[in-house]
């Protein structure tokens, strides 16, 4: 793509760099921001700056927060005795929508994908059992995508967790058979979480 400015092709190399966008939609987005005040995009380029320097992740469940804690680990009122596996922030945040769920999280950060070179060291999966290892918890409820990856990693939590003898339970199967968690409907997600089942042991037989 040639550009009458290297300012606006480097623009749009960055924006390019994002997921799902390419470079028309780079360029796109490179122009809106011409037609802006200046104010708007330096305070825009601010928040931008804020959002990797501020934002960390939660030293319990590895959840996106601004502190230490998330406001979820942080709510007494929730029940603290289950806990809810899932991929990333896009699940809580679908699942935090459906109004159905009132206990805590874990965050694994990925799935387990060896096409794509990533095990279970590279995600939260060890920090996962210590937690579990030193809180009473009564149920983990397992939601992860029901893609290969997700059942791969869901097979693999419930070996590593079996001897502490905590109940594991999924997802109804009102989310469909191979779609991403954050991708559901909030009806349908919500359904899945109160009619969620055991998980079944046999697989690990």
């Amino acid at each position: 793509m040639n550009l009458p400015s290297k300012i606006l092709d480097d623009v749009v190399q960055a924006f390019a760099q994002l997921p799902g966008v390419g470079q028309k939609s780079a360029l796109r987005m490179a122009l809106h921001l011409l037609k802006m005040h200046p104010e708007q995009v330096v305070n825009m380029g601010e928040k931008i700056g804020s959002l990797r320097k501020e934002v960390r992740y939660c030293m319990h469940c590895y959840n996106i927060t601004g502190t230490d804690i998330c406001d979820i680990c942080a709510d007494s009122k929730r029940d603290e005795g289950i806990i809810c596996i899932v991929e990333d922030i896009r699940d809580i945040i679908a699942i935090e929508n459906t109004s159905q769920f009132k206990g805590h999280y874990h965050v694994l950060g990925g799935l387990i994908s060896p096409m794509d070179g990533i095990g279970p060291s590279q995600l939260t999966i060890d920090a996962l059992v210590d937690r579990l290892s030193k809180k009473d918890i009564s149920e983990i409820v397992v939601a992860l995508s029901t893609t290969m990856e997700g059942d791969t990693t869901l097979f693999y939590i419930f070996k590593k967790i079996k001897p502490l003898n905590i109940p594991v339970s999924t997802l109804a199967r009102g989310v469909a058979i191979g779609g991403e968690l954050a991708y559901a409907d909030e009806v349908t997600l919500g359904r899945s979480i109160v009619n969620r089942v055991p998980y079944d042991h046999e697989l690990v037989k």
